[in-house]
């Protein structure tokens, strides 16, 4: 239901709230009184047609679930127009063939599974082969299977030993460390012998705990040295930290949940007590180091895939490197320590302010790496504005020299060779007259020098190395061409060209490819860059709103990948078929960019990057007559949500209308662990507001003039009801009209819900149509 609020001054103080309730149904009506635009009807049913469960399948012979079997063999899944065919690659000789026979396969499970199931609509994506690939593995029917080749019978396939519930596979798969009880265990995965690693963990003052506040899980957090013999973990202290709460709607009585939350300025927060477990013997080795706050030298959370980041064994487990990162984010230290003895050494520290990044996308591996052999190691950083590779020396931790220099940025070093004494990384910005955001390929030397660009190819670049790093695997695309996959020798010859993808289904339905364009931000001088969609039955002669769909940043931004998509954050295909131009605009304070860009609102959240958003949408109007700047709209999640509401209340003259969902409307009570990296440290300025009151939406709720859809979830456990329903008080104590929507039991991630697209179109429609 869609709670419409109209409360007069008077009614405030009765205990009384008059609700005026309407059930949302998608309109059957022919016209809408304007002969400028479709039925609603037509416009609806178009609309759904372009969300990606319609688009799914569209898109032929695109090279998906890409892996290296060994060094030598690639294998990977496509549709193709007669169903999925899975393939395997020799690269030595270039040679592709199928991987196994299909037709024999799918007669195969239809004797001994399913007899529905033909080779056009196998039910499953990915495959797992046997090392000699007689066998393949694949999950059907809620059971695993296996499939012989060479006989093709299929049978249960039952693991000697299974593995238990949210546990992290060593790296050679023959151990798996899991939680219980608040302690660590490890199951090997020959025997089915479990050990208990730690023996005094308890509640809230556990081991290898993943609780983040925003983020939780009953998987450990750990890192395995590469011999599966040491563990590197920590003991989380969360004794004495606050608890947050939600309530679970049920029947007769609600269920209450509290946990641990941290929020900024508090001052009791989780800490990392470091330790090193030998596996073997079950001993843990306390590190001679002061507690660690909880965090990681990059935005944003403890692990990258199952790996605890800012550690690195050496080869046999002796010395552990890991970083630790200051509460402010300022500051990161390179420590090295001990396993046995736990003994501790600084190497190296940076103050970088006002925050450190070791990498510029959200959830990347920070870009450090210790080479024990050689006594050095490689050191990322943006002391001079861009983000660059250093090399020090590690027992000194003086600087050597720098490696990689210029305006463009570092992105990740795939590999070290240490004997040739080079690096393979991909870096965004080098390449002129191109997308500054696309990614590409180079080598270069320890010492700088030599540096090669390996994917020349205009378009943005993925890249997979082989095993023993001579080959790699390489996908690239553009927000119009899609994508092309090849093998190429680590220098960068194609060895094998796999796959070029087929849109011509998906054009078929007038799907229209995003438009890139590149404006001025609100400096008049920085170039921002973005995207604009059109509806399908799109007339210049006509006059169509312009709807923002925003996610600001600061650790990614509205726009997201820059590779080919059918869809795009927000379903911004499906809402232009509604008759709107939508727009998604990385604006000033997202990454990728210089560190002056990527930090310039910090401090103040509110901003958003809106001047540069509005700046861009009046450029884009004047640009193009057939823009109706007039009939303005925002929406998004999460930050997004956040920057909608703030659109409204801090531009009013100019954004119209706006659906603001799962916004943290004021980060002082959203986890610290993200708000003291973007808003900073939470100072008191007065008896009556602190650092934070700047960017809390709630104290400006007066100055609401448009309409505004505003929508949480019950139980989001991410960002907490608690800040949208303190706006929501402040709009309702200053008689503002605004309409809600309540999902209860929802977590955080119900933006994509039919109920919610669809009461977030007819919300657009009702009211930028006229």
């Amino acid at each position: 239901m869609n709670l419409r609020f109209r409360l007069n001054a008077t009614l405030v103080l009765l205990p009384i709230i008059l609700i005026s309730i309407s059930c949302a149904s998608v309109s059957n009506s022919t016209s809408n009184g304007d002969s400028k635009y479709p039925s609603r009807e037509i416009n609806y049913n178009r609309a759904k047609s372009f969300l990606a469960t319609n688009l799914t399948g569209l898109v032929f012979n695109q090279a998906q679930f890409l892996e290296w079997h060994d060094s030598e063999t690639v294998t990977y899944r496509t549709n193709t127009r007669s169903g999925p065919r899975y393939y395997k690659v020799d690269v030595k000789t270039g040679l592709k063939t199928e991987a196994f026979n299909h037709g024999l396969f799918v007669e195969a499970i239809s004797k001994s599974i399913s007899d529905t199931i033909t080779a056009d609509n196998l039910p499953f994506q990915r495959i797992d082969y046997s090392t000699d690939f007689k066998l393949l593995y694949f999950s059907l029917a809620g059971r695993q299977w296996v499939y012989d080749i060479e006989t093709h019978e299929i049978k249960k396939n039952i693991p000697p030993v299974n593995r238990p519930a949210s546990s992290v596979l060593s790296p050679d798969l023959t151990k798996a460390a899991f939680i219980k009880e608040h302690n660590l265990w490890v199951r090997d995965m020959i025997s089915g012998k479990e050990t208990q690693l730690t023996i005094n963990g308890y509640e809230y003052y556990g081991y290898s705990t993943n609780s983040q506040g925003w983020s939780r899980s009953n998987t450990p957090v750990i890192f395995w040295s590469d011999d599966a013999s040491k563990i590197s973990t920590y003991r989380l202290d969360e004794r004495g930290v606050a608890l947050i709460h939600l309530l679970e709607t049920a029947e007769y009585r609600s269920k209450l949940h509290s946990w641990p939350y941290a929020m900024p300025g508090d001052t009791i927060v989780p800490m990392h007590e470091r330790v090193v477990i030998d596996v073997e013997k079950a001993e843990i080795t306390y590190l001679d180091t002061q507690a660690n706050h909880q965090r990681t030298s990059n935005c944003c959370g403890l692990t990258r895939g199952a790996d605890w980041a800012d550690n690195q064994f050496n080869i046999d487990a002796s010395l552990l490197a890991f970083v630790s990162t200051s509460r402010d984010y300022t500051n990161v230290t390179l420590k090295i320590a001990e396993t046995s003895t736990g003994s501790v050494r600084e190497i190296y520290s940076e103050t970088d302010e006002p925050f450190f990044e070791s990498n510029l996308t959200s959830r990347g591996v920070p870009n450090w790496r210790v080479l024990f052999d050689s006594n050095e190691f490689i050191w990322y950083s943006r002391s001079d504005e861009w983000g660059h590779l250093f090399l020090h020396d590690l027992e000194t931790g003086e600087l050597k020299n720098q490696i990689t220099k210029g305006e463009w940025n570092v992105v990740d070093i795939l590999r070290l060779d240490e004997e040739s004494r080079t690096i393979w990384f991909t870096a965004v910005g080098k390449e002129e007259n191109r997308d500054v955001y696309q990614e590409y390929l180079y080598s270069i030397g320890f010492d700088g020098g030599n540096l090669q660009l390996l994917t020349p190819e205009e378009g943005n670049h993925s890249v997979m190395l082989s095993p023993d790093g001579q080959y790699f695997i390489n996908t690239w695309s553009d927000f119009t061409t899609p994508p092309k996959t090849v093998i190429r020798s680590i220098g960068g010859d194609i060895v094998a060209e796999l796959e070029v993808a087929d849109i011509s289904n998906l054009l078929t339905t007038g799907w229209q490819a995003p438009e890139p364009f590149v404006v001025k931000a609100r400096d008049g001088e920085t170039d921002i860059y973005g995207l604009l969609v059109k509806p399908s039955n799109f007339d210049p002669n006509k006059k169509y709103p312009i709807i923002n769909s925003i996610y600001p940043g600061p650790q990614v931004g509205s726009v997201g990948t820059r590779n080919f998509a059918t869809v795009r954050r927000g379903n911004p295909n499906a809402l232009a078929e509604l008759g709107f131009i939508v727009v998604l605009i990385d604006a000033m304070g997202t990454p990728m960019r210089s560190k002056s860009f990527h930090t310039a609102y910090y401090g103040n959240m509110i901003d958003n990057g809106l001047p540069d958003q509005v700046a861009a949408m009046n450029q884009l109007a004047e640009q193009y007559e057939w823009i109706d700047i007039e009939r303005a709209g925002i929406f998004g999640h999460s930050g997004g949500g956040y920057a909608t509401a703030a659109a409204l209340l801090t531009f009013p003259d100019f954004f119209k209308v706006g659906v603001a969902s799962a916004g943290n409307m004021d980060n002082r009570g959203y986890t610290y662990y993200w708000g003291e990296k973007f808003q900073g440290q939470k100072i008191a300025l007065s008896d009556s507001t602190d650092s934070y009151t700047n960017q809390a939406i709630h104290l400006l709720a007066d100055q609401l003039e448009g309409k505004l859809l505003i929508s949480y979830g019950t139980m989001d456990s991410n960002v907490h009801p608690n800040t949208t329903e303190l706006f929501i008080r402040e709009l309702i104590r200053h008689d503002k009209d605004f309409d809600l929507m309540v999902f209860p039991n929802r977590g955080h991630g119900y933006f994509s819900e039919a109920y919610n697209l669809r009461i977030t179109w007819e919300y657009f429609v009702k009211h930028l149509h006229r």
